[in-house]
C-alpha cells in the first residue's frame, strides 16, 4: 500500500475524473488545513486517512460479512446504497476467536431476548425508535429506578419534574438550540408567536428551578434530580434497538454549588457513577477525560474557566485511582466531561455514565447566590447521569447478563413447582408467604410433569426455582433450583425465605 497526499483541488479533480460525487463530498467534509490522504493498491486508489497495513501480505485472514442496504449518511432522503461488511485479522485464530464472540453477541442481542421475554417492543404504528416498555422490562426499570432513588436520597438530592416540552427561547438562551438544531424534531408551533421543542434535554429546566428563587451560600450544594424523558430525532439508519433511540429518559440531576465545593461534589458523583457500575457487576471500566479543541470555536465560556474545570476532573481521576485518559475534541460545548467507558462481557465497550462540569451556563443565565460577603456570586453547575438513558443502559444490561438478571432484579424471582396436585395446597401457602415478603413469585400448577415444569421456568429465565414433592411438604422445605445452575438441595423453607429477603435486599449478583 503506498501513501500518498493530495492538495484539496488535486483530489477533487481526480474524483471528478472518475465520476465519484460521494467522495467529493467527504472532501468538502475535511476542515481547511487538514492533510487529505490517499493510499494505492495495484491499481486501486482510494482516499484513507490511515493508518494502514504496509502490504496486503500482512493480512492472512479476512471475512466478508454481509452486504446491507444503507441511506447515504444515515438520511432517508439520501439515495440508498450497498454497505459491505468485512474484518481482517494478522491471524486465522484471531479470526475465529472474533467469529466465534460475533456468535455469542448474536445470541445476547437485546433485540432478541427483549422479544422473546416480553420486556420491550417497538412499534412502527407509534413510531421508529420509540421504545415500549412492557411489564416485565418495566419491573427491571422500576427496580434500576429504585436503586437510583435510594441513593440520591442518601446523598442529600430533592426530586423535581418538568414537562416534555418548553419555549424555543429557553434552549436558545442556553445555548443549546444551534448544536441540537439537526438532531430535533420540528418545532411546535402554537401560534403566530410561540414556539415550542420536545425537550432534548433537561438542565436549562433545571436551572430555571433553581432560578425560581433566591439562594444564600448557606443553602449549597442544591441538587435536583429528575427521571426525565427527553426526544432526539436520530436518523432511521442510525436507530438501534434500546441503545440508539429517539425517546430516552435520562437520570439527570444538576448540581449547583460554589466553587469550593466544586472538587467534594465531583467525587460525590463520581462514588456515584461508580457504585452504580459495581453494583450492576460491571466492573471493566475506565475514565475519559473530554476537553475542549483549543482550535475550535463551538465552545462558550472563559477560558480560565475551562482551564479549571478541565484540571478539576483530571485531578479527581487521578485521586481516585480511576483509569483515564484525556481526548481533546469531546467536550460538550459548555465544558469538559468525564465519560466512563465500561467492558460488558463480550468485552466491548460502551459509553455510560457522565459527569460534567459548567461555568458556562449559570452565567448564561445570570444565576447567583448570595455569599457571606453580602454580594451576588456564580454559582457553578456539575451535570450527571450514571445510568446516561435507562433504554440505553436496559439494552446493555439485557446483553451483559444474557437475560438471566441477578435475582433482585429478575422479573419473575421465584417460581413455586409442585411435583404433583397432591403438594397444590402446600405449594400455594408457599407462593403466599413469598408474596407476603414481597418477593415477584409464580406457581405453576398445570398437568405437565416436574420436567416439563423446570424446562419452562428456565425457557422463561425464572431465577429461583423451588419444587415441592412428597417429601418437601412433609419437611415444610423447598428443594431449591437456580437458572442456568441446576439443583442445591433440599432446605427448610423459612431458612430459603431468609435467604432471599437478603439477596434482594443487598442487591446480590448471583
Amino acid at each position: 500500500f503506498n501513501f500518498s497526499e493530495k492538495t484539496r483541488d488535486e483530489a477533487k479533480e481526480y474524483y471528478q475524473s472518475i465520476n465519484q460525487p460521494y467522495k467529493l463530498e467527504r472532501i468538502d467534509d475535511i476542515p481547511e488545513g487538514e492533510q487529505i490522504t490517499f493510499f494505492q493498491n495495484g491499481e486501486f486508489v482510494d482516499l484513507c486517512a490511515g493508518p494502514h497495513v504496509p502490504r496486503t501480505g500482512n493480512v492472512k485472514a479476512f471475512k466478508l460479512l454481509r452486504v446491507a442496504a444503507a441511506y447515504y449518511r444515515g438520511n432517508e432522503n439520501n439515495p440508498q446504497l450497498q454497505r459491505i461488511y468485512g474484518t481482517a485479522f494478522k491471524n486465522k485464530t484471531q479470526l475465529n476467536e472474533w467469529l466465534e464472540a460475533q456468535e455469542e453477541a448474536k445470541k445476547r442481542d437485546h433485540r432478541k431476548i427483549g422479544r422473546e421475554q416480553g420486556l420491550f417492543t417497538l412499534s412502527p404504528t407509534v413510531g421508529q425508535g420509540l421504545v415500549l416498555w412492557m411489564p416485565k422490562g418495566g419491573i427491571v426499570r422500576t427496580e434500576l429506578q429504585n436503586f437510583m432513588q435510594s441513593e440520591l436520597l442518601k446523598r442529600g438530592y430533592s426530586p423535581v419534574f418538568t414537562p416534555h416540552i418548553g419555549s424555543i427561547e429557553l434552549y436558545k438562551k442556553s445555548g443549546h438550540f444551534p448544536y441540537y438544531k439537526e438532531s430535533q424534531y420540528p418545532t411546535i408551533k402554537a401560534d403566530e408567536e410561540e414556539e415550542y421543542l420536545l425537550k432534548p434535554m433537561n438542565c436549562p429546566h433545571h436551572i430555571e428551578i433553581y432560578a425560581a428563587e433566591k439562594h444564600s451560600y448557606r443553602e449549597l450544594p442544591i441538587r435536583l434530580a429528575e427521571f426525565g424523558a427527553v426526544y432526539r430525532y436520530e436518523q432511521s439508519g442510525e436507530l438501534s434497538g434500546m441503545t440508539r433511540v429517539r425517546g430516552l429518559t435520562q437520570d439527570d440531576a444538576h448540581v449547583f454549588c460554589t466553587p469550593e465545593q466544586v472538587e467534594g461534589e465531583i467525587r460525590d458523583t463520581v462514588d456515584l457513577t461508580l457504585k452504580t457500575l459495581r453494583t450492576l457487576g460491571l466492573n471493566d471500566y475506565r475514565a475519559q477525560v473530554s476537553l475542549r479543541d483549543p482550535n475550535s470555536d463551538k465552545y462558550t465560556g472563559d477560558p480560565a474557566n475551562w482551564d479549571a474545570a478541565e484540571e478539576t476532573l483530571g485531578r479527581v481521576a487521578s485521586d481516585m485511582n480511576i483509569a483515564h485518559e484525556k481526548v481533546p475534541g469531546e467536550a460538550a460545548f459548555y465544558g469538559p466531561k468525564l465519560d466512563f467507558m465500561v467492558k460488558d462481557c463480550l468485552g466491548r465497550e460502551w459509553q455510560l455514565g457522565t459527569v460534567q462540569l459548567d461555568y458556562n451556563l449559570p452565567e448564561r443565565f445570570n444565576l447567583q447566590y448570595i455569599g457571606p460577603d453580602n454580594a451576588p456570586h456564580r454559582p457553578v453547575m456539575i451535570h450527571r447521569a450514571p445510568f446516561g438513558s435507562f433504554e440505553r443502559f436496559m439494552g446493555i444490561l439485557i446483553e451483559h447478563f444474557a437475560g438471566n438478571f441477578p435475582l433482585w432484579l429478575a422479573p419473575e424471582q421465584v417460581r413455586v413447582l409442585p411435583i404433583t396436585d397432591q403438594q397444590n395446597e402446600y405449594a400455594e401457602q408457599v407462593l403466599k408467604d413469598l408474596k407476603a415478603e414481597g418477593i415477584r413469585a409464580n406457581i405453576d400448577v398445570s398437568g405437565d410433569k416436574i420436567g416439563g415444569k423446570i424446562r419452562a421456568a428456565e425457557t422463561s429465565k425464572v431465577h429461583t426455582m423451588l419444587v415441592i414433592g412428597k417429601k418437601e411438604e412433609e419437611g415444610n422445605a423447598v428443594s431449591v433450583r437456580i437458572h442456568g445452575q441446576g439443583d442445591k438441595g433440599m432446605r427448610p423453607f423459612t431458612e430459603v425465605l431468609s435467604d432471599l429477603n437478603l439477596s434482594i435486599k443487598d442487591r446480590i449478583l448471583q
